[in-house]
């Protein structure tokens, strides 16, 4: 069985779910304690990031290398086109969407923080040592992760700055393609990765984002979005959730 070391949280975990999801991949999603999951990381792929997938006895790290990987060794359902233009378009525009997704985790992460502790409590887990010992264990997270993804004001105010500037820029490509699919006539690399990144700031429906109440989330992400939904990409996003995220696999993970 294959095996997805994540982050429930994760949207760059998300995008990796999504291809082997997209693949009809058998897979188990298998959840890693934030920091610990460096070391192991380190020794097993050479680089301390997840999402991590392992297929037999190949160890493949990153969800781009992953979506390759998958290409390669399971090519049913391919989620890059034998065209050379458009599949050098899709590399493109999933690279942009790879450089929107960190500041999506940074400005999301502390706007979320700001409201709610619920972002460190799927961290926690339903069980294990983090749970158990919560009362110390999640002031410990929440600094630690301020720290990784450096929430301070400054770079959260410029990863806001960076997330308008290149949604508007993936608006225009998917409008370029007359706004079914960012690239070709159906579902590729590039539009999981967009739709991935882009996913925790509309609290899709079945995502890990989904919100019982909107009453929990700051007014200043509300109104994004609502900003976002006002677009074309906002729009195509909801789309794409609604008709082609067949999951598979609970995002929770074990």
């Amino acid at each position: 069985m294959r095996t997805l070391y994540q982050f429930p949280l994760s949207h760059y975990c998300e995008k990796a779910r999504w291809l082997l999801d997209h693949k009809e991949i058998d897979f188990v999603a298998q959840n890693m304690m934030p920091g610990v999951h460096r070391a192991f990381a380190q020794l097993k792929t050479g680089q301390n990031k997840l999402p991590i997938l392992k297929d037999g006895e190949r160890w493949i790290a990153d969800s781009t290398q992953i979506a390759l990987y998958l290409d390669d060794q399971y090519p049913e359902h391919t989620l890059l086109r034998l065209d050379t233009q458009l599949r050098q378009h899709a590399l493109e525009i999933n690279a942009i969407a790879n450089e929107l997704g960190l500041h999506v985790r940074r400005w999301g992460l502390a706007q979320a923080l700001s409201t709610s502790d619920e972002p460190l409590e799927i961290m926690l887990g339903e069980k294990g040592y983090l749970r158990q010992f919560e009362k110390f264990s999640k002031p410990i997270l929440k600094t630690l992760v301020s720290k990784s993804y450096q929430l301070d004001v400054e770079k959260v105010a410029e990863s806001k700055r960076k997330i308008d500037e290149i949604t508007q820029q993936l608006n225009s490509k998917l409008v370029e393609n007359q706004c079914r699919y960012l690239v070709g006539d159906r579902l590729g690399l590039a539009d999981i990765a967009v739709c991935s990144m882009l996913a925790p700031l509309l609290f899709l429906n079945g995502t890990p984002w989904e919100v019982e109440s909107e009453q929990s989330v700051s007014e200043e992400v509300k109104n994004y979005k609502n900003e976002l939904l006002n677009l074309p990409i906002g729009q195509y996003v909801q789309r794409i959730y609604m008709t082609e995220r067949n999951a598979r696999v609970d995002w929770r993970g074990i």
